[in-house]
């Protein structure tokens, strides 16, 4: 399917690995423009040469794009993009009780504040142009929350209800904002969570694993290009109609009907 964004210009925050290095592949892939973004120079570069598709350009960007002066970096390699999917990590699985002041001003900045830092910064002149796609990778927990990862829940909610009534009103300028809310994947950050886990557990992590996956209608954990490509479809000149909305890519994980 061809997805009418060739030569389209794209930021992808925190691509060098995992899902954001899938939604990278996708786009470039679809003939767009990726700048990719990491803190790690040499993952960075390594994820060039995993990503360089003939004809396309990919373009690495070593910044932390939670700080001014990431944002400004990222946005000096690629000033007016026409797609922005925003990414970061989550904080690692931690008591509610645990948390410090510090720690939840951290853990809301980092997975609300900089996406929306970030928007501010481009919605202006996508609505100008009259095409922009945005796209913020969330987490499955938004809609079922778990116990330690409250504060990832928080922020990433917290983004998604700031967000809501802001993709309204730039909607008549196809200009869309959507999150996908990714389940359990086969990433670095599920094996780090299921290697936790083992070793709590005083189990193997592919026994954690194995009771994981049993716990998944679909039985397997999603693939990151699976990701990528829903991604890539949103960013689409076919999605315009598509805004204001969470796709929920979980395996069934989530037992509801809405």
């Amino acid at each position: 399917m061809n997805l009418g964004i060739a030569g389209r210009k794209a930021i992808v925050c925190a691509s060098s690995r995992g899902l954001g290095k899938a939604c990278a592949r996708a786009l470039a892939e679809a003939g767009c423009e990726v700048v990719i973004n990491g803190r790690d120079a040499k993952k960075l570069e390594a994820a060039v040469s995993e990503l360089s598709i003939a004809g396309v350009k990919v373009i690495p960007v070593v910044a932390d794009v939670a700080t001014a002066e990431g944002q400004k970096t990222l946005l000096a390699a690629c000033p007016q993009p026409d797609i922005l999917v925003n990414n970061n990590a989550g904080p690692p699985m931690r008591d509610f009780r645990e948390l410090t002041r510090q720690q939840m001003l951290d853990g809301v900045v980092a997975n609300m504040v900089v996406a929306i830092e970030l928007i501010q910064k481009v919605i202006d002149p996508m609505c100008e142009r009259k095409f922009g796609r945005i796209v913020n990778i969330t987490s499955g927990s938004v809609k079922m929350p778990l116990a330690g990862l409250d504060l990832s829940s928080g922020a990433r909610a917290g983004l998604t209800a700031f967000l809501a009534g802001v993709a309204r009103k730039v909607a008549e300028r196809n200009v869309t904002i959507n999150n996908i809310l990714p389940g359990a994947f086969d990433t670095d950050r599920l094996r780090s969570t299921l290697s936790k886990t083992a070793e709590q557990q005083g189990k193997s992590i592919e026994e954690v694993a194995t009771v994981r996956r049993a716990g998944i209608p679909a039985k397997r954990f999603g693939d990151p290009d699976e990701f990528g490509a829903a991604c890539a479809f949103l960013c689409s000149a076919q999605a315009g109609y598509i805004t204001g909305q969470n796709l929920l890519i979980d395996g069934g994980t989530f037992n509801g009907a809405f």
